[in-house]
């Protein structure tokens, strides 16, 4: 089946600073795909240009088929991006977020969607609520909400845990989990690397802006040659794969 999302050369640069080089990697519908590195490694920065909010200064990113640079319209509305800090419209009430998204979006059946979603979120009652109403973590599953209401193709998520209690997060892990195995081909960032070890299909390790490796966590094993890497965690194979700057072959 054709990847959902496709990146070839993915390059940005502010100035003379080259924050992505050269990545070039591809997501199949249900693959969650980890994207993980070390502050400043260029992980929000690629994200960013994904979801077509940054220019990339040259490459391309196919989604569902559509050139984000030539049809950026098709190619948003088989996205959603859902960013650590989400944004609201403080005037509008959770209930007229999904509105709004709907809207844009051209959900038709959105009010059967959006109480779905917010019983899924965990949100049942807060329809009235404004977002200065809402704790962190309720803002951060409005976010999901809204982004889950179109039923995207490509869900890219930055820290999308951020504010979550222990129960969140396990409802949060379930609900990424069946958009996969409905379909949905997923980025996942995060620096929490048990939730990436139990999520995500392949890992693709960023440092500087390069990609030092791509592959699943049993693959990235087998290529670090000796037995430090035949049984290392997700976290000693990051420590080792970013501290020393070395590219898995």
């Amino acid at each position: 089946m054709d990847s959902v999302l496709r990146v070839e050369g993915l390059e940005k640069a502010y100035g003379e600073v080259k924050a992505v080089q050269g990545l070039t990697f591809e997501v199949a519908p249900g693959e969650v795909l980890g994207l993980v590195g070390p502050n400043g490694a260029g992980k929000t920065s690629t994200l960013r240009c994904l979801a077509g909010i940054l220019p990339p200064s040259s490459g391309r990113i196919l989604v569902a088929g559509y050139d984000l640079s030539r049809t950026p319209v098709d190619a948003k509305r088989a996205l959603a991006f859902l960013p650590d800090e989400p944004r609201f419209f403080e005037y509008l009430t959770v209930w007229e977020h999904l509105n709004f998204t709907a809207r844009l979006y051209g959900v038709e059946d959105w009010e059967e969607r959006g109480r779905a979603l917010l019983e899924e979120m965990e949100l049942t009652g807060k329809e009235k609520s404004l977002p200065g109403e809402l704790s962190r973590g309720m803002k951060q599953k409005l976010s999901i909400a809204c982004g889950f209401l179109h039923s995207p193709k490509l869900i890219l998520l930055d820290e999308p845990l951020t504010g979550l209690d222990p129960i969140g997060i396990r409802r949060m892990k379930a609900s990424l989990r069946r958009r996969a195995e409905q379909g949905a081909a997923l980025v996942l960032s995060s620096h929490l690397l048990p939730l990436v070890e139990e999520l995500c299909h392949r890992l693709l390790v960023i440092a500087g802006g390069k990609a030092m490796a791509l592959g699943s966590l049993e693959d990235i094993r087998a290529r670090l040659s000796g037995a430090e890497g035949e049984h290392a965690s997700l976290e000693e194979l990051f420590v080792r794969i970013t501290s020393a700057g070395t590219q898995a072959p």
